[in-house]
């Protein structure tokens, strides 16, 4: 488990993270989301001890991680723009990482380049960035590292990639307890995987939420009512937190259970209704909304 206490980060007079407090537990895909420039990438080198907070804690399963060799083998950093040496091939890269993480294991990692097509001899420096990027995730799940944090990591990747890069995460994750953090700036890149999303935001946490429990009680709904006094009727005693109309048919976004909703509604019995899937995008926009913020704003198709 990943404990962050009241995390601080200056560069000069900008402050990159201002007083973050997470926690990142077992046994799930943690999301990280903020646009460029709210401090996603410099968290995750906090966490990875390459930088120094100003102040707080960061804790990995109870130890500090800066100047800790034994902490620093539980955790690959998958950066957005990864660093191969000068004409190293996957091969040669796969020998300097083994030489870092001890659980390194090299018939898988020759088995996943096939698997991916990457030529364990080719140079990286005719890889494209999508390549590029495969290559790191590989090496990743090959060190047998506990914890994975992934800057932009989808970003270049193809529909078909992208499904097996999380395939390998599913897999390690029921095999060895991996424990993947995924920062990226895009919501959708992340609605099918994670269990836990952070919203961060000019260096600050605006939203730090279960995704099962937050989709459990909110509600979407489509509704065309008879009358305006129907409507009065179907919305009493509900918490409504977005109300949006095109013509006769209302969609809402209430707080609460589906039952109690569904309820309330054929109560009043209206024209027509229905319950939709809420999209973490539409999940996020109704918490921070509330909480005072337009998310939409800052949050990147």
């Amino acid at each position: 488990m990943i404990n962050i206490e009241n995390l601080s980060k200056s560069f000069g007079k900008t402050k990159a993270i201002n007083d973050v407090s997470l926690t990142i537990r077992e046994g799930e895909v943690f999301g990280l989301v903020g646009t460029n420039g709210a401090g996603k990438s410099t968290l995750l080198r906090l966490l990875t001890g390459i930088l120094v907070p100003d102040s707080g804690k960061i804790a990995i399963d109870d130890e500090p991680v800066y100047d800790m060799p034994s902490v620093k083998e539980k955790i690959f950093f998958v950066p957005d723009d990864a660093f191969f040496f000068q004409n190293a091939t996957p091969g040669s890269m796969r020998d300097y990482y083994a030489s870092l993480y001890p659980r390194f294991d090299k018939e898988r990692f020759a088995s996943l380049l096939e698997g991916f097509n990457l030529g364990q001899n080719r140079k990286i420096t005719e890889f494209s960035k999508g390549m590029k990027k495969q290559l790191m995730v590989l090496l990743a799940v090959s060190s047998g590292a506990k914890y994975i944090l992934c800057d932009e990591t989808f970003d270049g990747l193809d529909p078909v990639m992208r499904q097996g890069v999380k395939s390998l995460f599913a897999k390690d994750m029921a095999d060895r307890d991996l424990v993947p953090v995924i920062a990226s700036h895009n919501l959708r890149e992340l609605e099918d995987i994670c269990d836990h999303v952070g919203l961060l935001h000019q260096g600050g946490v605006l939203l730090s939420e279960d995704l099962s429990k937050m989709k459990l009680n909110l509600q979407k709904i489509q509704v065309v009512f008879k009358n305006e006094e129907d409507r009065e009727k179907a919305l009493e005693g509900l918490n409504v937190l977005l109300a949006e109309q095109r013509g006769r048919l209302w969609t809402f976004t209430i707080r609460g259970g589906r039952e109690e909703t569904e309820e309330h509604f054929r109560g009043a019995e209206p024209v027509f209704f229905e319950v939709l899937k809420l999209s973490l995008e539409e999940i996020f926009i109704s918490e921070t909304e509330v909480a005072g913020y337009d998310v939409r704003r800052f949050i990147l198709d």
